[in-house]
């Protein structure tokens, strides 16, 4: 016995229960689909944004830390920047300024005392000078030597007559310590080789004089 024919009325409701089933597994599909790329992407959002803020601080925690100065440093502005080739009187051993030679000292380890005046003039180029007392231990040269390595704009010799075992010295700056093993003189040199306190920024230190 057939199943008696539906109505046209209920033909239409059943249509419709089908439709409104059809778009209620439509939007829970849709709120799979974009709610969870809507979390991914907040969760992308967020991740980038903790870089960027890390990198921020990061970077205003460097800059910070490179306005200050390093702990015992010694500040001498004002210096003059003539070039003479006359003798000059400087009031300090190894001197950190001031008139100086018209050619400057090369960069690079000397085991030999360079001469002051053309190496005034290589600080004024943004050298530093890490000098060490002559009769400083091997050992401690050696530690010296291995900390210059091959760092440009770097100039490392003994000094006769400084009255520190070890001293790094830039145009108008200068740090005077008692061994070699001092941390602090890795963090004066990274500060002021080529730092903003040099009179003349990128000149060079090389095709001077050797010593």
């Amino acid at each position: 016995m057939s199943a008696p024919r539906k109505t046209p009325e209920e033909r239409k409701a059943i249509l419709k229960a089908l439709q409104a089933k059809q778009r209620a597994a439509d939007r829970r599909r849709a709120w799979l689909i974009y709610g969870t790329g809507g979390l991914l992407v907040a969760a992308i959002i967020a991740s980038v944004a903790f870089v960027i803020v890390g990198e921020v601080r990061q970077r205003e925690e460097t800059r910070a830390a490179a306005a200050r100065p390093v702990d015992g440093e010694q500040d001498f502005p004002d210096q003059s920047r003539n070039h003479t080739r006359s003798p000059v009187s400087y009031p300090r051993t190894p001197a950190t300024g001031g008139d100086h030679a018209p050619v400057w000292t090369n960069c690079g380890t000397y085991t030999e005392p360079v001469e002051q005046m053309r190496a005034v003039h290589s600080l004024e180029h943004g050298a530093v000078w890490l000098s060490y007392r002559p009769d400083l231990g091997k050992d401690q040269i050696a530690e010296l030597t291995s900390l210059a390595g091959n760092q440009d704009y770097l100039v490392l010799s003994p000094v006769p007559g400084q009255q520190s075992a070890v001293t790094v010295t830039a145009w108008g700056k200068q740090l005077a310590v008692d061994k070699a093993s001092d941390e602090r003189i890795a963090a004066f040199i990274k500060k002021y080789r080529q730092g903003p306190q040099t009179p003349e920024p990128g000149a060079v230190c090389t095709g001077g004089v050797q010593g």
